[in-house]
């Protein structure tokens, strides 16, 4: 996932019915053609046995499920970003460590991790932040449902690009090589260890997995069956012209320029007093962001007022960090940071404080290659130079999806309408962008690619909304394909029945433990959720998609 840095993350941190059970139902997963013994021997024989050109086999070990597996190396900064120091093993598995060389001068991390009870699928998974990386329990998620699993370190260790100073390979694995190469050999290294081919591949990643996967759907779509692709920072160089901007455009307000902490409760009041009964209640959740118009000047101060409110010119800042970013002679860099509860405190906690390290590192080491470059403002001519540098060719705007289209793949597209990282307004413009670009209608692109629209969740995660979907292992509320993202498209490409809507949980409290608050069932884009009026609003059909 693509996250602010762990000080930031410190620093927000501090800001802070039910349908009846549904059935759980698993992809199904073959039952283990070997026993326990001869599949540990088979794991072991795979450390001497395989032979690929450029790849480096460390080790091939046994785990057995439930272990608590130690993650040895993860580097310090990976921590907070999809990676821990442990993982507990869901499934009997054989796991593989490599090093991949892509160059002379570059190479990634590897692990394939192959379930004793095979379902037949392949899965890749994806990286997050500046994606140095390996999200292990992204692999765990995929073999307890009998996925043999890959993922890459992305060609870097951490969450830094200190190594891409001066070699655009490192650059290049970042941008696609890492995690296309990782896809390619995971297929080869599964294939081979079960002696038979695997049946359907899959593609799971948020943020800059995301990324990665529209850019393998973009540029290599005979790999993947099924790309499950949440949050994207597509758009790459214009996502971080845009993340950088925030800093320098708070800086320049002026100490008294950006509304204070004491104010962050008021104005949340207030967007939603503006904002959230467009759906046709109010719950707290902004179902629609992009049909707000918020209006900060209702906050202003009035003479003798000694309640929290805001001065005239803080809330000419709110609108600027609101609003859509232009460049030089006007062209748009990005869209508008959605409007939504607490985004006006997340923007000062996740931007205002330093610069933000991922647009920080993008422009010092890859860009640039400058170390004493300042990142404090980014102005609009250097957003230019690197939008049309476009380092390792990462931006992945392509609306042509037609390469997916022709092989009958599938996208499963979702984003956060609380994103306080990537504004979920750019998930918009790239749908139709794709509908432009391929002339087709909502309705013909129904066929291959769907964009849900998550409310009240945040960046992969979190938020107040209906947000567990099945996404990432930590975000699993049900294994139903109505509920969960993942077995939604293995439902999708194997069965031909395509999700209308995804159903997603909110715990009371935002907590597991306490139990179901309510569900709510998210509309594809275009469509948007509006209350029926009549009915618990707790309740998915008190819900409609028009």
């Amino acid at each position: 996932m693509l996250t602010p840095s762990r000080s930031v993350l410190t620093a927000a941190a501090a800001v802070a019915s039910c349908l009846s059970q549904p059935t759980t139902t698993k992809p199904a997963i073959a039952k283990p053609t070997t026993t326990t013994a001869t599949f540990d021997q088979k794991c072991a024989k795979l450390a001497t046995q395989l032979s690929i050109e450029n790849l480096t086999v460390s080790a091939a070990d046994f785990i057995t499920a439930g272990t608590n597996l130690t993650l040895s190396g993860v580097d310090p900064s990976c921590l907070g970003f999809g990676s821990t120091t442990y993982q507990i093993v869901s499934a009997n598995v054989c796991r593989l460590t490599a090093t991949v060389a892509t160059s002379s001068r570059s190479g990634f991390e590897f692990e394939v991790w192959l379930p004793q009870n095979w379902s037949g699928r392949f899965l890749s998974t994806g990286n997050g932040g500046i994606g140095g990386c390996i999200q292990y329990p992204d692999l765990d998620y995929g073999i307890s449902q009998g996925f043999a699993a890959t993922a890459t370190n992305n060609g870097h260790a951490g969450q830094s690009l200190v190594t891409a100073l001066n070699n655009p390979d490192v650059t290049i694995d970042y941008a696609w090589r890492a995690i296309y190469t990782s896809a390619t050999l995971g297929k080869q290294i599964v294939d081979g260890f079960y002696k038979k081919p695997h049946d359907k591949a899959y593609y799971l990643g948020c943020s800059t997995g995301g990324r990665q996967g529209f850019k393998l759907a973009q540029d290599f779509p005979d790999i993947f069956d099924g790309i499950v692709a949440g949050a994207p920072a597509f758009d790459f160089n214009r996502l971080q012209s845009w993340s950088g901007w925030f800093h320098g455009a708070i800086a320049a307000a002026g100490s008294d320029g950006y509304p204070p902490p004491a104010t962050f409760a008021a104005i949340d009041a207030e967007l939603l007093a503006q904002c959230d009964e467009l759906d046709g209640v109010a719950d707290g959740i902004i179902e629609e962001p992009s049909l707000c118009n918020f209006r900060p000047e209702a906050l202003i101060c009035a003479p003798g007022t000694n309640s929290p409110c805001i001065t005239g010119k803080q809330a000419e800042t709110v609108r600027t960090v609101l609003s859509d970013l232009h460049g030089v002679n006007g062209t748009l860099v990005y869209p508008r940071m959605q409007p939504t509860l607490g985004i006006v405190a997340s923007i000062f906690y996740v931007y205002g404080l330093a610069p933000f390290l991922f647009s920080d590192h993008w422009f010092r080491f890859v860009v640039y290659n400058d170390t004493s470059l300042d990142t404090s403002v980014v102005t609009p001519e250097q957003m230019a130079f690197a939008i049309a540098l476009n380092p390792g060719n990462s931006e992945t705007w392509s609306g042509d999806l037609s390469g997916v289209a022709n092989r009958g793949a599938k996208i499963l597209h979702y984003h956060g309408q609380a994103d306080n990282i990537i504004t979920s307004a750019n998930s918009n413009r790239y749908y139709d962008h794709v509908s432009r670009t391929m002339n087709l209608p909502s309705g013909a692109l129904d066929n291959f690619y769907r964009f849900f629209r998550i409310s009240g969740m945040g960046h992969c995660s979190g938020g107040d909304g209906a947000a567990f979907i099945g996404n990432v292992e930590g975000n699993t509320a049900s294994l139903d394909p109505n509920e969960n993202v993942l077995t939604a498209m293995v439902r999708w490409v194997e069965e031909g029945i395509a999700p209308d809507t995804i159903t997603g949980t909110r715990y009371v409290n935002g907590t597991q433990a306490l139990g179901i608050d309510y569900k709510r069932a998210h509309c594809r884009y275009p469509l948007r959720n509006v209350y029926s009026g009549k009915g618990d609003v707790k309740h998915p059909a008190s819900w409609k998609c028009i």
